[in-house]
C-alpha cells in the first residue's frame, strides 16, 4: 500500500507529465513537415517535464542542476542544428522551462500548472500577437505600454508604502498607485475611442474608468475634449458617466462594511446614480452621432499624456496635503468636518472610519449618513474644481450639470427619507 507522501509524490509528477504533453502538443503542430523538422516534440517536452519532477522528487543536491544543464545543452545543440534556417529560439527556451516547470510541480504544482497554461497560451498565440504587434499596435502606443508596465511592475513595487512628509499625509505607494490609475484610464479610452468610435467609446470608458479612479477619469476626458473639440460629447458623457461608478463603488463599499447604513442610504446612493446616467444619456442623444473618422493623431497617437498625468497626480498630492492639515486643525470633534476633509481626495475612505468607530461603539450610527454625504459632496467639489481648469467652457458648461444634478438627487432625496 503507497504510503501519503508517496501519493503525493505520484500526483505531482503526473501533474508534471501533464504539463510536458499540453507544452510539447502545441510545440508539435508548430513542427515543419518536411525532414528539418525541429527535434523536439510532444515526447521530447513530455520527458523534459518528468525528469525536472524526478529530479526534484530525488532530493539530491546538484542533480537538478546536472539536468538542467543537460537539458540546455541539448537544446543549445539543436538550436545550432536549425539557426541557418529558423533563427528562433522559442522551443529551445520552452523547452528549458518545462523541465522547471517539471521540478516545481513538485513543490508547488498548482503554479506550476497556472505557469504552464499560461506558456502554452503564450506559444499558441504566436500569430495574434505578431499581428497586434505589427499590425495595430503603433510606435508611441508601444512606447505608452513599456512606460506603463514599467509604472506598474517597477516603480509601484518598490515606492515605499508607509506616510512621511507635513502631517504624514504623503503616502509614496499610493501616489505612484494613483498615477498608474490615471495611466490606465487614459489607455482605456484610447482603446474605447478606436473600438466603438468616438462618443460611445469615450462613454463606456467613462463608466469603467470610474471604477479605476473618477476624478482621474474626468481629468482625462478634460484634456481629450481640449485637444479635440469634436470629441466633446462624448467626453462630457464620460465624465458624467465616471461618477456614476462612485456611486456604484461607494455602495459595494457600504454594503460590505455597513449593511445597515446600506439600507438607510440606498435610495440617496441609487437616486444620484439615476440622475447622471440620464443626463449622460442625454448629452449622447440629443444630437444624432457623427459618422466621421476619429482624427488620426487620437487613433494612432499616445494612449496617455504624461504631462497631464503627472500634473493631475501633482494636483491630488496639493489636495491631499490641504486635506491632512485640515483633519490637523478640526481634529475628530466634529465627525461632518472630519469627512468633508477626508473627502477631497477620496469618497470612500471615510466608510472604513465610520465603520470602525461603529463597531467599537464610539459613534451610533444615526449619526454616520450625514458623514458619507459630507465627503460625496467634498469629492465632487475636486472633480468640479478639475473640470473648470481643465478641459475648456464647452466641456465645463456640459459637465458641470450633471455633477449639480448628481448631488441635488443625492441631498433631496436624504432630506426627504433620513431623520
Amino acid at each position: 500500500m503507497l504510503a501519503p507522501s508517496d501519493i503525493s509524490t505520484w500526483f505531482n509528477l503526473s501533474v508534471a507529465l501533464g504539463i510536458g504533453l499540453l507544452v510539447g502538443a502545441e510545440r508539435e503542430r508548430r513542427k515543419s513537415p518536411d525532414k528539418h523538422r525541429s527535434a523536439a516534440g510532444i515526447r521530447t517536452f513530455a520527458l523534459s517535464a518528468l525528469v525536472g519532477g524526478v529530479a526534484t522528487a530525488l532530493d539530491q543536491p546538484y542533480v537538478l542542476l546536472v539536468v538542467l544543464l543537460i537539458v540546455g545543452g541539448l537544446s543549445l545543440a539543436a538550436y545550432q542544428r536549425k539557426v541557418e534556417r529558423e533563427p528562433g529560439l522559442t522551443s529551445e527556451v520552452a523547452l528549458l522551462i518545462t523541465c522547471l516547470l517539471g521540478a516545481l510541480c513538485v513543490t508547488r504544482p498548482a503554479m506550476a500548472a497556472g505557469i504552464g497554461v499560461t506558456l502554452v497560451a503564450l506559444l499558441a498565440g504566436r500569430d495574434q500577437m505578431h499581428r497586434f504587434v505589427r499590425m495595430a499596435l503603433t510606435e508611441a502606443e508601444l512606447h505608452d505600454v513599456i512606460l506603463f508596465l514599467g509604472m506598474a511592475l517597477i516603480a509601484l513595487p518598490l515606492a515605499p508604502d508607509h506616510y512621511l512628509g507635513p502631517f504624514e499625509a504623503i503616502n509614496p505607494h499610493a501616489l505612484v498607485r494613483f498615477v498608474v490609475m490615471i495611466m490606465a484610464v487614459g489607455a482605456m479610452g484610447h482603446i474605447g475611442r478606436r473600438l466603438l468610435g468616438a462618443q460611445y467609446g469615450l462613454a463606456v470608458s467613462g463608466l469603467a474608468g470610474g471604477f479605476v479612479s473618477s476624478t482621474a477619469t474626468i481629468y482625462s476626458m478634460a484634456r481629450l475634449a481640449a485637444r479635440d473639440t469634436s470629441q466633446l460629447r462624448g467626453a462630457a458623457a464620460g465624465a458624467v458617466l465616471s461618477t456614476v461608478a462612485t456611486m456604484v463603488q461607494l455602495s459595494l463599499v457600504l454594503w460590505l462594511l455597513l449593511p445597515q447604513l446600506f439600507l438607510m442610504l440606498v435610495w440617496p446612493l441609487a437616486l444620484g446614480g439615476a440622475a447622471a446616467t440620464l443626463y449622460a444619456l442625454a448629452l449622447l442623444l440629443r444630437s444624432p452621432m457623427q459618422a466621421t473618422a476619429l482624427p488620426e493623431d487620437l487613433v494612432h497617437g499616445h494612449a496617455f499624456e504624461l504631462k497631464t498625468t503627472f500634473t493631475l497626480a501633482a494636483f491630488v498630492l496639493l489636495v491631499t496635503l490641504v486635506a491632512a492639515a485640515l483633519n490637523a486643525w478640526i481634529g475628530a470633534g466634529s465627525l461632518v468636518y472630519s469627512a468633508a476633509a477626508t473627502g477631497l481626495v477620496d469618497a470612500h475612505s471615510i466608510v472604513a472610519s465610520v465603520s470602525a468607530l461603529v463597531g467599537s461603539g464610539k459613534l451610533l450610527l444615526a449619526d454616520t449618513p450625514w458623514a458619507v454625504f459630507a465627503a460625496l459632496t467634498s469629492n465632487t467639489i475636486t472633480k468640479a474644481v478639475i473640470v473648470c481648469y481643465s478641459g475648456g467652457a464647452g466641456y465645463r458648461w456640459r459637465v458641470l450639470p450633471g455633477l449639480l444634478l448628481l448631488m441635488a438627487a443625492v441631498w433631496l432625496s436624504a432630506l426627504a427619507t433620513l431623520p
